[in-house]
């Protein structure tokens, strides 16, 4: 099979100061892959800070990793130019998670969506340009004519979001990254524009990567799943086998944390114990021992990816008896 993207011993380090220098890494060491015959939607997951955008940012080419290899179509998309570079632009698209972002509030929706056909060359006249807006806004579940000729401010933030969807959709884009898009979403919104995606992947053989810190509607559009925290791959592979049975810890308390419509069950029945003296060391080990309630004195030496099953992996040495899954190896972890 042909890998439409992959990821390579990916490291992101920001730097500030000028005099002072200091160093946070975002993302360390990912390597991925995503076959282009099986288009599927990957959930990447995690709390603020675990890497999550960086690692979007990185696939779109918005910024460049400190180490490592972003390939697409087996090319480094730092060194793509011409046509090339322009398939890129128009195969890997994007769903942030503001609505609004993407608005010019002067301009109406036919100008949103009519700029990419026109700098792509998608049509060859104004009507075969309108039919394909017509046709991407009906595919993302609205009424043409209730959207086209309005201004944003004019529209509901779900109306807002599906149009930043089918203004992906018009390029018949490959990958598309979609980062927390219900976030800002009213929840009576949500399935909707989930739904929207799910369909997306089905019907028009889009890899959607989607990015969220919530694991309910992971479970719910997603096939496979990443676990991120402090950039470091914590837990991965089938989303219900990781959600419905978390071996990582932090996977446990990222579970634990979920509202579930029980009133009788107990949020935080796990604790969390910092011990502040480690916090300063908490690069030279596993990222999440310094609140780990399990945590041992092996725990300052990075833990290896361990495979629990075929479609699960968890990076812990309560798992140690388990055979170690290559950095390579992760992507056999993820179903499609």
């Amino acid at each position: 099979m042909t890998d439409l993207l992959e990821f390579r011993n990916v490291t992101k380090v920001y730097t500030s100061g000028i005099l002072h220098k200091t160093s946070t890494t975002a993302l360390e060491n990912i390597s991925l892959k995503v076959a282009e015959e099986e288009p599927t939607i990957l959930t990447v997951a995690g709390e603020s800070g675990s890497g999550k955008t960086t690692l979007a940012m990185l696939l779109l080419g918005f910024i460049t990793p400190t180490a490592g290899q972003i390939l697409y179509r087996g090319q480094d998309i730092r060194h793509i130019r011409g046509a090339e570079r322009l398939a890129f632009r128009r195969e890997v698209q994007a769903v942030f998670q503001d609505p609004f972002a993407v608005f010019n509030p002067f301009y109406t929706v036919d100008h949103l969506l009519s700029v990419p056909i026109k700098r792509f060359k998608l049509a060859s006249s104004k009507n075969e340009a309108r039919q394909k807006m017509v046709d991407a806004l009906t595919a993302v579940g609205l009424h043409p004519q209730d959207v086209l000729g309005r201004f944003p401010h004019q529209l509901s933030g779900g109306q807002r979001q599906r149009i930043n969807v089918a203004r992906a959709l018009v390029l018949r884009p490959k990958v598309l990254v979609a980062d927390e898009p219900v976030s800002m979403v009213d929840a009576s919104l949500r399935a909707n524009i989930l739904e929207t995606l799910q369909t997306l992947q089905q019907e028009y053989g889009v890899t959607i990567i989607y990015i969220t810190h919530d694991l309910t509607t992971a479970y719910h559009i997603a096939k496979s799943i990443v676990v991120l925290y402090q950039g470091n791959v914590m837990e991965a592979g089938d989303v219900e086998k990781v959600i419905k049975s978390p071996e990582h810890p932090y996977t446990q308390l990222l579970i634990d944390s979920i509202p579930w419509p029980d009133i009788t069950r107990q949020w935080g029945k796990t604790g969390i114990v910092i011990r502040e003296e480690e916090l300063s060391q908490v690069d030279v080990g596993c990222r999440f021992h310094a609140r780990c309630p399990f945590a041992m004195e092996k725990c300052k030496t990075p833990p290896p990816l361990f495979q629990l099953n075929r479609h699960q992996g968890a990076a812990c040495y309560l798992h140690d008896s388990r055979p170690q899954v290559t950095l390579e190896g992760l992507s056999e972890l993820l179903p499609v």
